[in-house]
């Protein structure tokens, strides 16, 4: 298949299944507060389990799909992950029950390989030295999908709020088809390799990694990283919602604007950034811009420093792609599924407790009986361990300019 031609898929690719994960962000208060009865604060714990369900299914079945994606190729997996995201929207949007809720989110995260897989195939059609520039390309088509997404839910939402569900699930289905007849494999059969439970299963694929030790400290670093992060994905609509007073449509518009932002700095900046600084520094700026964005939003005083503030974590977006281009080049291509697959597997991990911590720390400081009301706790904590990670990534530089000195000799 045709360079030009995988990119473009793998970008509409993760383009559309974005729009499907943020269109039901806006109305997801609303919609626990309607099957439960409860109020925000303690719907905010809710959905903190709601996403672990996905998160742990996602940690235990994310390094088998990448490890059938180096055995059979990237197409299959990616085309059933994208369907079985269809099935999973529409038992969400029809789910009369919490408990069928958790279902359709649980089930999801079984076949999660979206994005992994996405980046395997990147992996495969792009040279060494373009890579962090490509992987850019799904930080881009992320962005995109989160102005698209979450303006659409919103809108939607003002109508019914479970019509972004049955919206999403078209999405996928319409993906699914598109794909079936555009794309082609990447993986040609001479580099694939024998299917290995003991490497497919998490601890046995964290294990394998231990062959690439400066990966161990990289990963590390994206964990703290992740955990923080997200604080976006299951407390901002909470957080806006009770100190601002925001909409669903508020929340989409927002989030929108957040999409437009990562589209630029992923799309574009990037590539010139990553040339002139490098990989290394690119990241750094990221993570920095991270924790001054995360604490800045916890303290705001209104929705305009809560906008201020999500303009400078925009350059947060440099984060993903540069240490995806850094960790890439540490692996031969025919481990390239497999390595996606571990990093999905540490960010389900991070999905566990991430969400976890910020969720209950949402619900602890707005409680009714909290002894310090705070509702910006979750971010403060967020800016924190973002810090935390600054610190641990300065100590892999040493090893990584080492590293690409060697590559560079040869």
């Amino acid at each position: 298949m045709n360079k030009k031609y995988a990119l473009t898929f793998v970008t509409i690719t993760v383009f559309l299944d974005t729009v499907g994960f943020g269109i039901i962000t806006p109305v997801l208060p609303e919609l626990l507060m309607e099957l439960t009865g409860r109020g925000l604060s303690s719907t905010s714990a809710i959905a903190g389990y709601l996403v672990v369900s996905y998160a742990v299914l996602q940690f235990l079945f994310a390094p088998i799909l990448g490890n059938l994606s180096d055995r059979f190729g990237r197409r299959p997996v990616l085309l059933i992950s994208l369907f079985v995201y269809g099935i999973n929207y529409l038992i969400m949007g029809l789910a009369p029950t919490l408990w069928l809720l958790f279902i359709g989110r649980a089930l999801t995260g079984i076949t999660s390989s979206t994005y992994s897989t996405a980046n395997a195939l990147i992996a495969d059609v792009s040279p060494p030295n373009e890579r962090a520039q490509n992987f850019g390309l799904v930080g881009m088509a992320f962005g995109l999908g989160f102005i698209f997404g979450p303006t659409l839910g919103g809108l939607l939402g003002e109508w019914n709020i479970r019509a972004p569900f049955f919206a999403a699930a078209m999405l996928a289905f319409l993906n699914v088809t598109f794909g079936f007849f555009v794309l082609k494999e990447t993986l040609p059969r001479a580099d694939r390799r024998p299917f290995d439970w003991k490497r497919a299963n998490p601890v046995g694929a964290l294990f394998q990694i231990k062959r690439y030790p400066i990966l161990m400290g990289l990963i590390g670093v994206m964990f703290i990283y992740n955990i923080g992060h997200h604080v976006y994905p299951s407390n901002w609509n909470f957080y806006t919602m009770l100190k601002f007073e925001w909409t669903p449509l508020d929340v989409g518009l927002s989030m929108g604007l957040v999409g437009i932002l990562m589209a630029v700095i992923q799309g574009g900046l990037i590539r010139l950034v990553i040339p002139r600084f490098g990989q290394i520094r690119t990241a750094l700026i990221g993570f920095i811009a991270a924790a001054i964005a995360f604490i800045g939003i916890a303290f705001s005083p209104t929705s305009f420093w809560v906008y201020v503030c999500c303009i400078l974590s925009a350059l947060a977006g440099f984060v993903g792609p540069a240490m995806s281009g850094i960790m890439s080049n540490q692996v031969p291509q025919n481990q390239q599924g497999e390595l996606q697959g571990i990093n999905a597997s540490v960010g389900s991990l991070s999905a566990i407790v991430g969400p976890l911590l910020m969720t209950q720390s949402f619900t602890w400081f707005t409680s009714a009986d909290t002894l310090f009301y705070f509702p910006g706790a979750a971010f403060l904590i967020a800016g924190v361990l973002s810090l935390i990670a600054v610190m641990i990534f300065l100590t892999q530089i040493p090893r990584l300019v080492s590293a690409e000195n060697k590559s560079a000799a040869r």
